[in-house]
């Protein structure tokens, strides 16, 4: 598939984007993960998926095959949390745009990203209150 635009919003060309972690280059932040996975989804990889989730927590490879009828539209980033080079652990807060059989929908998430063999990787989903603040920060 040949991209121009990066699927992550970033406005940056895909190939100068989220393609290299896609290629196997390691995210250099937890935010630049979270990009690249929303990419990948948007892209229906569902092996660079499985790669970059925890070892863990990570879901089967034939459970991240999405329908034919769900299309990703755009990704909104609200808040980071650490997840720079120096850090272990780091949060990423979103809200994925999406429509499933022709209906819009949204999905808003706390993503807690950690390193694993020194990669960051998607550990798991922290809930969200309505005003998009953790219930961990409440």
């Amino acid at each position: 598939m040949s991209l121009h635009v990066c699927p992550c919003g970033s406005g940056l060309a895909y190939t100068q984007c989220c393609r290299p972690f896609h290629a196997g280059k390691a995210a250099p932040t937890a935010e630049a993960l979270m990009r690249s996975r929303y990419s990948a989804y948007v892209l229906a990889d569902a092996a660079y998926l499985h790669r970059s989730w925890h070892s863990s927590t990570r879901s089967s490879k034939k459970s991240l095959v999405q329908s034919k009828g769900l299309h990703w539209e755009k990704l909104e980033i609200i808040h980071t949390e650490a997840g720079q080079s120096e850090d272990q652990t780091g949060f990423v807060e979103f809200i994925a745009y999406f429509s499933e059989d022709g209906q819009a929908q949204h999905l808003h998430e706390r993503s807690r990203f950690v390193r694993e063999k020194g990669r960051w990787v998607y550990l798991d989903a922290l809930p969200t209150t309505p005003l998009g603040k953790s219930e961990a920060n409440t």
